[in-house]
């Protein structure tokens, strides 16, 4: 499916262009951004390998990343990112992620976010369960996958190694029949 296109009342979601690297950078660049997430803050040249990258991904067929901008309705602006990856072990299943800028927190903006990427995988592309992992000690992203209708499955241990340690990721997921009886 190109291009992915998907709104809500006050967020899109819209396919990665060339020059978007800059606002991609203000969020993978961040300490802040990426203080619960699986890496350390990004370069402008390694933000800028990932929209490359996720740019001809987007035409891949069959497609299995969907890695989209999150655009904020009212001013038109990268206010994040935000990406589902086709699980190539298991069947009609996909991970899902996202991230915004600190300046976008607080406002509801991560539940529209995760509700719209839900949408493209439960109503655009016929998956049956979508997942995502986050930090222990993330407690707003818990709050948001819970609100999106998301039942927190478990624990990975020492899934993730950063910052010169290993971190446990908390899973989250939801399956196509959570998704519609919400609906």
């Amino acid at each position: 499916m190109h291009p992915v296109e998907r709104s809500s009342a006050r967020l899109e979601l819209r396919e990665l262009a060339p020059d978007d690297v800059d606002a991609v950078f203000a969020v993978y660049g961040s300490a802040e951004a990426t203080e619960h997430l699986s890496f350390e803050p990004r370069t402008r040249d390694q933000v800028e390998q990932i929209v490359t990258r996720s740019i001809a991904a987007a035409t891949a067929t069959p497609r299995t990343e969907y890695a989209l901008a999150v655009i904020e309705r009212e001013t038109g602006e990268l206010i994040g990112f935000g990406r589902l990856a086709v699980d190539p072990h298991q069947q009609r299943g996909a991970t899902m992620g996202f991230a915004l800028r600190p300046a976008s927190w607080g406002v509801g903006y991560g539940l529209e976010t995760v509700k719209l990427l839900l949408g493209v995988a439960f109503d655009d592309l016929d998956l049956h369960r979508v997942w995502g992992a986050r930090s222990p000690l993330n407690t707003a992203s818990a709050r948001t996958m819970e609100a999106a209708g998301m039942v927190e499955e478990g624990t990975i241990r020492e899934h993730v190694f950063k910052a010169g340690k290993w971190r446990d990721s908390v899973v989250h997921a939801i399956l196509d029949r959570e998704w519609n009886a919400a609906a």
